[in-house]
């Protein structure tokens, strides 16, 4: 097991090389910082603005290898530079990555807890009423886009409200004191939940479906064991081997989910940072939150390989 961490450890770190190197490369190729200074009224001097931008490493004069150099010289001792304002990028990211943390890893537990069991049952039960219910309403939460999902639960939070003459729910930002934080957490994590729960949950019954009358499955009942006994005890756990290999890449959509919905429940979060960021042009926060993407999802995909290893040895010895 360790040779196999150790295998898996090296290909990961040399994948975030390549993919953090790329996402600043493409953005400090795509962006362009200077016209937030060219849409003003009173433009500044040229050697004005150049300074400013090359004080911040976003002079598009500057070549591009440079500009990558200095960029990946301050990300090997922890420093991703500074802001379009000039403030420094990393302990503003460490704050709205606490925030994002904290609407994010909520509704994917809840989400993934819910989704991989009864996609299973789902799977034992084909044909009957509960496959049918569980299978509609994971398919209609697989087709409705998360922003369209996110505004669905505020209009029904709502009518809510209306109804009752209370605020039973609230859901824009943030605010002090437990009681009222899990209020205004309420609505982003059943949203994040909701569209993880339709996607763990028909990957899984197609997986549980895959085993149910497998070989394997067949000779534990020949020897004795029950239908209930036999799925659980052999079926199931075959079927939650590839499914850990799946969770790596709904990390990527769990993330892309979260963006829509700091921005439609006004989360001041790594993904409303991302957007703005891009609107401006500032190409070391934008780099910077995707080298912190990029690490999530690599490090999502060990874990989801660690899992795989505990469940299927065979994969340890096969990589």
């Amino acid at each position: 097991m360790a040779a196999f961490l150790v295998r898996r450890l090296v290909r990961y770190a040399a994948l975030t090389v390549i993919a953090t190197s790329l996402a600043y490369l493409l953005a400090a190729a795509a962006l362009d910082p200077r016209a937030n200074v060219e849409d003003r009224a009173t433009r500044p001097p040229e050697a004005v603005v150049d300074a400013r931008l090359s004080a911040l490493n976003l002079n598009d004069r500057t070549p591009l290898a440079d500009r990558y150099r200095t960029w990946a010289e301050g990300v090997l001792v922890g420093d991703f530079g500074r802001t379009w304002e000039g403030e420094a990028v990393g302990p503003e990211l460490r704050r709205r990555l606490g925030v994002s943390l904290r609407l994010v890893l909520p509704g994917a537990v809840l989400g993934s807890v819910l989704g991989v069991p009864l996609g299973a049952y789902a799977g034992v039960k084909r044909g009957r009423a509960a496959d049918r219910v569980i299978s509609v309403g994971s398919y209609l939460l697989l087709a409705v886009p998360v922003f369209v999902l996110a505004v669905l639960l505020q209009v029904v939070a709502g009518l809510t409200n209306d109804t009752f003459g209370v605020r039973v729910f609230v859901w824009v930002g943030e605010s002090d004191g437990l009681g009222d934080r899990a209020r205004h957490l309420l609505l982003p994590t059943v949203t994040i939940a909701l569209t993880q729960f339709g996607l763990y949950c028909r990957y899984q019954r197609a997986l549980m479906l895959d085993v149910l009358h497998a070989d394997f499955v067949r000779t534990a009942r020949a020897k004795g064991l029950r239908r209930r006994s036999a799925l659980l005890r052999h079926g199931l756990r075959t079927a939650l081997a590839p499914m850990t290999t799946y969770s790596a890449y709904a990390f990527g959509l769990l993330l892309l989910g979260g963006v829509f919905t700091e921005k439609v429940f006004g989360w001041h979060g790594v993904g409303e940072w991302l957007v703005d960021s891009v609107a401006c042009g500032d190409v070391n926060v934008v780099a910077a939150i995707d080298c912190v993407a990029a690490c999530g999802v690599l490090l999502a995909g060990l874990v989801s390989d660690v899992l795989h290893g505990v469940l299927d040895p065979r994969t340890r010895a096969a990589t």
